[in-house]
């Protein structure tokens, strides 16, 4: 059987217009409607482009030469943004991001939701949308003999030493390098995982934004490491601000970063936040949004939708740590929040108490599995509340939300492709979308959160 040729070939040169964007921010050309995808081409540029690779239904290109330029083109200001993956639009200006963002929500929900009439509002972006992330976790490695520590180049395991990174607060940036030279010191070697030998795998810092205190995590092979007292000691007097330690043993031949086990080195167990009036005690392996300031407009933006008049009972599907479900208490008459993971749920009621929040109930288990529990027991929420992981909802939770018919969902989603498509199923039901708010949560990348209301017709 002869394989179809495509338009272009490896090697060719091509005038290209660059349409659109991909998923990770490359530029997306057409060749006789074959698609090529090149990174830094933004929408509306003109360029002269090496094909690098093909494949049957579309290929791969690089700019040589950029015939017309985008007004919405700016020179990156960080200077490994070509070779580290941490970021996708840089060379973008931060008001083309944002209606960026905004066109895609608006494209996926007609694509995939078939939802043309639903308004998109613009999205909310930040002042400034620099240094915005409180938590970061990056490989260790070895060059020369010597520790570094940084991101990965774009589809490798290439580790990109950097002293700083632009969307990460800063104190993270300046712990973690500091943590690296005093490792590299004592002597204490990087983890290899072609040999499968070595100690310091990863190095996490958790920034708290209302505390301006650290929470450093050491991820290492061996529960045993090198000169660990004095590790400690150097670390705690260089950082005061460092207020817990946290070793977590990861023995595996594995890219998951984090081991089974966990266990407390110095200092607090706990790192603490606050979001509005909520304050959240973060456990190492907790998870946590990353964008504090924008966290609080999300989560004010469903507490909004959710309508709330201080008689209601809601549910939070994927309740996480309670983030939500503490927000939604404030106004409720009880909160139900559900969660796969039993060691999130431990934290949810930790946060419950920590607040005095008493009208809440935190059970562990799959929502589709739970929630139906809870109906069987008498419970019928006015409002649900979900904010699931990228994938979207279980199928069966949208059939569980539906034969429950509550008043309204509040849809909190880090994915519009999956928002849309499940949004789809719940107005084949008896929902109508009444509007969608996107929410910048990670400027200079694709990421885009957005939340829903979705009202019982």
């Amino acid at each position: 059987m002869t394989r179809t040729a495509t338009p272009v070939q490896k090697n060719d040169k091509v005038f290209v217009t660059f349409e659109d964007l991909t998923h990770d921010g490359a530029g997306v050309a057409k060749v006789d409607g074959y698609p090529l995808f090149v990174p830094y081409g933004l929408p509306g540029e003109r360029a002269e482009v090496l094909v690098t690779k093909t494949k049957k239904n579309y290929g791969f290109g690089k700019i040589e030469t950029l015939i017309q330029e985008s007004p919405d083109r700016v020179e990156p200001p960080c200077p490994i943004y070509r070779q580290c993956g941490g970021c996708q639009l840089q060379h973008m200006t931060y008001e083309a991001q944002l209606d960026y963002k905004q066109k895609h929500v608006e494209d996926v929900m007609k694509r995939i939701g078939h939802l043309s009439d639903v308004p998109v509002h613009p999205v909310i972006g930040m002042d400034e949308p620099w240094n915005y992330r409180n938590k970061a976790q990056v490989p260790v490695g070895e060059r020369n003999r010597k520790l570094i520590a940084g991101f990965y180049q774009k589809r490798s395991h290439y580790i990109i030493d950097m002293e700083s990174c632009m969307i990460q607060q800063e104190a993270n940036d300046i712990i973690i390098q500091s943590v690296k030279r005093i490792a590299e010191r004592l002597g204490i070697r990087a983890y290899d995982e072609k040999s499968h030998r070595g100690t310091l795998r990863h190095i996490m810092t958790r920034t708290s934004h209302s505390k301006n205190e650290v929470m450093l995590v050491l991820i290492t092979k061996n529960e045993q490491i090198p000169h660990k007292n004095k590790l400690i000691d150097m670390i705690k007097s260089t950082f005061p601000q460092v207020v817990s330690i946290v070793q977590n043993v990861n023995p595996k031949q594995t890219n998951v970063i984090f081991g089974n086990e966990t266990k407390l080195l110095w200092g607090e167990e706990y790192l603490f936040d606050t979001i509005g009036d909520v304050k959240f005690a973060i456990s190492a392996r907790s998870f946590y949004q990353v964008n504090p300031i924008q966290t609080k407009v999300l989560y004010n933006k469903a507490l909004e939708y959710a309508q709330l008049t201080g008689e209601e009972t809601v549910i939070d599907a994927y309740c996480g740590i309670g983030t939500i479900s503490l927000f939604l208490a404030q106004k409720a008459k009880k909160v139900y929040g559900v969660e796969i993971i039993p060691e999130a749920i431990e934290d949810a009621e930790r946060n419950a108490k920590l607040n005095n929040i008493e009208n809440v109930q935190f059970a562990t288990g799959e929502a589709e599995t739970v929630i139906p529990k809870w109906f069987e027991e008498g419970v019928r929420p006015d409002v649900i509340v979900v904010d699931p992981p990228r994938k979207g909802c279980e199928e069966s939770l949208l059939q569980t939300i539906l034969e429950m018919k509550p008043k309204r969902i509040v849809y909190v989603s880090c994915s519009p492709a999956t928002l849309a498509r499940d949004l789809k199923i719940l107005e084949e039901g008896d929902y109508q979308t009444k509007e969608i708010q996107p929410v910048d949560m990670f400027p200079q990348t694709m990421h885009c959160e957005a939340v829903a209301m979705i009202d019982l017709i």
